[in-house]
C-alpha cells in the first residue's frame, strides 16, 4: 500500500516503487549507460552500420524476452537480492543453502566494483559537464590537447575533488531509498535524457554532411553477416547493454508487487534500452560525418576527447555540448544507483542494516577505492565485466531455471498477467538463454571482452 508520503511498502515491509513507471524507469536508467552512449555508435561505424543493427536488434529480441524479465521474476519471487535469492533456489531444490547464500556474493560484489568504477567514470562526466558551462571543457584548442587533459584527468588522483562529489551526490539519492530516491530521480532523469538525446539528433541532422551519416548507419551488407565477430560483439551489445548481471536487475525486481506483468515491464524496458541506443548513434555519427571523419574510437576517448574537440569546431557547439553532457549525466547517475543498490540491500536483507547505515558503509567503501583506482579504472572495469558479471548472469538463470525449475519460474511469471504464457518458454528460457549466458561469458574470455 502506499502513504500518504508516498512511501510504498510491499508485503515483506521493505520500501518499494510507487507504481509501475517509477520501476520501469528505474530498470531503463539502470540499463542507459556508456554502453548505449559511447559503445555502441562506436560498433556500428566499426561493423557496417546497419550490418551491425541487424544481429544487435535480434539479440536484443533474443536476451530482452528472456534474460530481462528472468531477473526481474527471480527477484520478485525471493523478495530479495542475488544473496537470499540464491539461497532459496538451493534451498528449494533440495541442496546446501549456505552455498547458495555464498553464490549469491558474486554478482552482489561485481555489482558493486562496477559502482566503484563507474564512480571514477561519472567524475570524468561531472566535471566536463559543470565545464561545458564555464567553457573549460571545450578550452583545448587543438585533438592533442584535449587528449592531453583527459590524459591528466584519468591519472591517478587527477579527479580526486569529483569522485568525491560524485559520491556524496549518489549516496544522497541512496540514503532516501527507493521511492523517495531513486524512483523520484529516474522519474525525472530518464524522460530527460530521451527529450535532450532527441533534441541533439535534430539539430545535428541540420548540420551539412550530416545525411553521409545517416547513410552509413543505413548500410547493409549481406556479406557482413558471414563474419563471426560481427555477431559475437553485437550478442555482447544487447546482453551488456539490457544490464544482466544476476544483480541489479535482480533487486529491482525484488521490489515489484507482485499484480505487476513481468513480460510487459521487461518489453518496454528492452524499448526504451534500444531506443537508447539509436539515438546515441543517430546524435554522435552523424556529427562525426559533418567533419568528413568516421567513428573509430570509442569508450573514454569518444566521449571526452573526440567529441568535445567535434562540438568545438561546430556551429552552435557550445550548446550542444551543454545538452550532451547534461543528458549523459541523467544516464550515468541512474546506473550508477541501481548499482551500489545491490550491495546496499544486502546489508540492509541479510545483515538487517538500516537503509542509513548500509548507505554510509558502501559509501565510505565507493569513496576510497574510487579514489585509489582512478589511474587504473580501465583495467578495472575490464576484469569485472570480462570474468565476473557474466557469472553472475549465468548463476542466476541456473538459479531460477534449473533449480526452482521453469514451473516455478512460469508461474511467478504468470503473476500479474491475463494471457497464458506459450509453450515456447521453457526452451527458449531453460536451454537457449541459460546457453546464451554461458557464451557470452567465454567469448569474453577469449576475446578479452566483448560489452
Amino acid at each position: 500500500m502506499t502513504n500518504k508520503n508516498q512511501v510504498s511498502i510491499d508485503s515483506t515491509g521493505r520500501d518499494s516503487f510507487t507504481d509501475r513507471w517509477g520501476f520501469i524507469l528505474a530498470c531503463v536508467g539502470s540499463s542507459v549507460g556508456m554502453g548505449n552512449i559511447w559503445l555502441f555508435p562506436t560498433r556500428v561505424s566499426l561493423y557496417g552500420g546497419g550490418t551491425f543493427i541487424l544481429p544487435y536488434l535480434f539479440f536484443v529480441l533474443l536476451i530482452g524476452y528472456t534474460g530481462v524479465f528472468s531477473e526481474m521474476a527471480l527477484g520478485r519471487a525471493n523478495k530479495s537480492g542475488p544473496i537470499g535469492a540464491f539461497a532459496n533456489a538451493m534451498k528449494y531444490s533440495g541442496r546446501e543453502e549456505k552455498v547458495g547464500r555464498a553464490l549469491g556474493f558474486i554478482p552482489t560484489f561485481a555489482s558493486l566494483l562496477l559502482a566503484i568504477g563507474y564512480t571514477v567514470v561519472i567524475s570524468w562526466i561531472l566535471k566536463y559537464t559543470v565545464g561545458t558551462f564555464t567553457g573549460s571543457t571545450l578550452a583545448p584548442a587543438t585533438i592533442d590537447d584535449f587528449g592531453a587533459a583527459f590524459g591528466q584527468m584519468a591519472s591517478s588522483f587527477g579527479n580526486t575533488i569529483w569522485v568525491i562529489i560524485t559520491i556524496l551526490l549518489t549516496f544522497f539519492i541512496m540514503n532516501a531509498g527507493i521511492s523517495k530516491g531513486i524512483e523520484k530521480v529516474n522519474k525525472v532523469m530518464m524522460p530527460l535524457f530521451f527529450l535532450l538525446f532527441v533534441c541533439l539528433a535534430i539539430y545535428i541532422a541540420t548540420l551539412p554532411g550530416a545525411s553521409d551519416g545517416y547513410k552509413y548507419i543505413f548500410t547493409f551488407d549481406p556479406k557482413g553477416l558471414a563474419d563471426p565477430i560481427v555477431w559475437i560483439f553485437a550478442l555482447g551489445q544487447a546482453f551488456f547493454s539490457l544490464s544482466l548481471g544476476g544483480s541489479g536487475t535482480v533487486i529491482y525486481g525484488s521490489y515489484l508487487k507482485d499484480e505487476e506483468d513481468i513480460l510487459y515491464n521487461a518489453r518496454i524496458v528492452t524499448i526504451f534500452d534500444t531506443l537508447a541506443s539509436i539515438l546515441a548513434a543517430f546524435v554522435i555519427i552523424p556529427a562525426m560525418a559533418t567533419t568528413g571523419s568516421q567513428l573509430s574510437q570509442g569508450g573514454p576517448g569518444l566521449l571526452f576527447i573526440h567529441l568535445p574537440n567535434l562540438f568545438k569546431n561546430m556551429p552552435g557547439g557550445s550548446i550542444v555540448a551543454i545538452v550532451f553532457f547534461v543528458a549523459v549525466t541523467f544516464a550515468a547517475i541512474t546506473s550508477i544507483v541501481n548499482l551500489y543498490e545491490t550491495s546496499i540491500a544486502a546489508l540492509q536483507d541479510e545483515f538487517k542494516f538500516s537503509r542509513t547505515k548500509a548507505s554510509l558503509t558502501i559509501g565510505v567503501i565507493g569513496l576510497v577505492v574510487s579514489l585509489l583506482i582512478q589511474g587504473i579504472v580501465g583495467e578495472w572495469m575490464d576484469i569485472v565485466s570480462i570474468y565476473i558479471n557474466p557469472v553472475g548472469a549465468a548463476l542466476a538463470a541456473i538459479m531460477l531455471y534449473w533449480l526452482f525449475g521453469t514451473d516455478f519460474a512460469k508461474k511467478e511469471i504468470q503473476k500479474g498477467r491475463t494471457g497464458e504464457i506459450g509453450g515456447w518458454f521453457e526452451p527458449m528460457t531453460k536451454y537457449v538463454f541459460c546457453g546464451v549466458t554461458i557464451i557470452v561469458y567465454i567469448a569474453g574470455v577469449v576475446l578479452g571482452g566483448i560489452g
